[in-house]
């Protein structure tokens, strides 16, 4: 064991014991109703907060929640297909996705597919930009997307009908219960999608053939009291797709795709004074089955099976807070293309953070990960703030981040041998932001210039022999600057809502000085809303500047901007009884573009949802 593996266990034993003298009580409700105390202490101003209304009016997925409410650049396959961001000009196994406080990226493509998750169905959805390996592990260098549920006592039973139909025989309904009591409290959701998704490609005598597709997402939670120092939490999600894969403008398809995801999650929480601990364990499950011809019976296939262990103790002492994680994986994977592959790995992570008086904070973090199959880098962060008076907020945050290979990296087979690469390198990240935020009562203004240096980026080449094998070759330069505006007002029993954001990204390979595939230097989303009494109208865009879809940059897709419009009508039925009639326009202006290269999108579609909350 060397020095920085004692030094690493020598502080975590430290932590789990209680060293301080503290007694001073200390308000502990946020811990109670959140499931990751790094977001709540570590991941201030550089994070964004979606929920209510947001959810509700773009909650169908994660894909059209994040393109009219973010910078991130979002690529479809077609609607309803496979769905991948590009964060800060980073790509997809860059992104982070963060459920209830872990990391549910892929061990074998790295990612998330975004139209697998209903954002509808969680309390908030949270965009923490920039670096955060040390927070939340691998995958997290352009940013994070955090899928949270709360856990709420004492609340009364509520029930949730959603129906919804549209354009291209799209159907739906979803369905939400929850209770609580004192002691227990519980929720449970189910989605159900289907659609014959035929859209006419714009400009042309063609249609999206083969698109199709039938998926069921299932939400639970469930909290329980032991004493009033001891929570139980239990989490689980499940995802059921069958999906047929569109072709595109110059190739049909007659493919198949299934996929089955389920993630489950136990809690115990323990609360004494200033002292919190937490324990973790939890089972993830993934598979898919891709039928090249699906009239056929043949199919490739991978799965994984991913157990887990983490272990939280947060102490605070006056204005200094301390927090001490130790994670455990053990991760198994195999597939047509996968050999048995196996992965153990025991990270540790430490949080400081120093409020040194009511206008200056920083925290400092490091975490070191031991895994058996490769060697992965230390990385760290170091934030400031500085709050001058009340309505302003400066800010600085530097990290060094990474990502660790996946299965398919490293294990990768084909019929010609192997072409995985057991000596591929992790990628790593320096990172630098600087921000500042001014809040007003009715307005609010929020600013931000970002740098990131990535190192060992891991592409895919053909080797000597013609098979693509990945390597570590290329350096990249991203820098940006992004900038949001929030007002409301009211008057009366009017109130209008306007929230709108502009984002510049630069991303280049400095090997080939050349920009990176499907990063548009320009991106700006504009959400105005408006209600009075029981009725509520909508407008909302995004807009995408052009991107490169060669490497060498010698074909672009052109930008272009959609719209929707929506209004709602609320009827109270009686004192537990609500009834909501909403009707939706999609790319009102029936704009023909692409997020990816011959993969049009709809045009001008419609939707109808009715509404029962009892």
């Amino acid at each position: 064991m060397n020095y920085l593996q004692r030094l690493l266990l020598v502080g975590l034993l430290l932590f789990g014991k209680q060293v301080f003298g503290q007694t001073d009580s200390v308000t502990v409700l946020d811990e109670v109703i959140l499931t990751d105390v790094r977001l709540l202490h570590f991941s201030n101003n550089n994070t964004t907060v979606l929920k209510d209304s947001v959810l509700k009016r773009n909650g169908s997925s994660l894909t059209d929640l994040l393109q009219f409410n973010s910078g991130i650049y979002l690529k479809e396959n077609g609607l309803g297909m496979v769905s991948s961001p590009s964060f800060r000009g980073t790509n997809a196994s860059q992104t982070a996705v963060v459920w209830n406080g872990i990391n549910i990226n892929s061990l074998l493509t790295g990612q998330v597919d975004f139209n697998t998750i209903v954002p509808s169905n969680y309390d908030d959805v949270q965009i923490r930009k920039g670096g955060g390996s040390v927070q939340f592990g691998s995958g997290a260098i352009g940013g994070s997307i955090h899928l949270q549920d709360q856990i709420q006592f004492n609340s009364g039973l509520e029930n949730e009908i959603e129906l919804f139909y549209g354009s291209f025989e799209t159907r739906g309904v979803d369905y939400r219960i929850s209770k609580g009591s004192d002691q227990f409290t519980f929720g449970f959701g189910v989605n159900y999608r289907a659609s014959e998704n035929d859209y006419k490609y714009l400009g042309t005598d063609q249609k999206n053939e083969n698109g199709d597709f039938e998926t069921i997402n299932i939400n639970g939670k469930v909290g329980y009291k032991i004493s009033d120092k001891q929570l139980l939490k239990f989490y689980h999600q499940t995802f059921l797709g069958d999906r047929n894969f569109s072709g595109t403008l110059t190739a049909p398809s007659n493919s198949k795709y299934k996929d089955y995801n389920t993630r489950n999650l136990l809690e115990w929480n323990h609360f004494k004074n200033n002292q919190v601990q937490r324990l973790k364990v939890g089972y993830l499950y993934e598979k898919y089955k891709y039928f090249g011809n699906n009239d056929r019976p043949e199919f490739s296939f991978g799965q994984t099976n991913t157990f887990l262990a983490n272990y939280d103790y947060k102490i605070t002492v006056k204005n200094l807070i301390f927090d001490a994680i130790a994670d455990f994986n053990h991760v198994n994977g195999k597939g047509s293309s996968v050999a048995d592959a196996k992965r153990n790995t025991f990270a540790g992570t430490l949080l400081f953070k120093h409020n040194v008086s009511s206008n200056l904070s920083y925290d400092l973090n490091i975490r070191k990960e031991f895994v058996n199959d490769f060697d992965s880098p230390l990385v760290y962060a170091l934030n400031l703030e500085y709050r001058p008076n009340k309505k302003n907020i400066l800010y600085v945050n530097g990290s060094k981040n990474h990502r660790v290979p996946t299965f398919n990296e490293i294990y990768w087979i084909t019929g010609g041998g192997s072409s995985g690469n057991p000596e591929i390198l992790p990628e790593s990240s320096y990172q630098l932001e600087i921000g500042h935020a001014l809040l007003y009562s009715k307005w609010q203004f929020k600013g931000a210039a970002y740098y990131i240096s990535s190192e060992d980026r891991i592409q895919w080449r053909p080797n000597d022999s013609g098979i693509w094998t990945p390597i570590n070759i290329s350096e990249a330069s991203n820098y940006g600057l992004e900038v949001s505006f929030k007002y409301a007002e009211s008057w009366g029993q009017h109130h209008l809502v306007w929230d709108s954001g502009y984002f510049y990204t630069q991303a280049r390979n400095d090997e080939t000085n050349n920009d990176l595939m499907y990063v548009p230097k320009h991106k700006a989303t504009s959400n105005i809303s408006w209600s009075h009494l029981n009725w509520k109208l909508f407008y909302q865009l995004f807009y995408n500047g052009s991107v490169y879809t060669t490497s060498d940059n010698s074909d672009e897709l052109p930008d272009y901007s959609v719209s929707n419009l929506g209004v709602s009508r609320e009827f109270k039925l009686n004192k537990d009884l609500d009834f909501t009639a909403k009707f939706q326009l999609n790319n009102i202006w029936n704009k023909n573009y692409q997020n990816v290269a011959f993969r049009p999108m709809p045009g001008r579609n419609m939707q109808l949802k009715l509404n029962l909350n009892f």
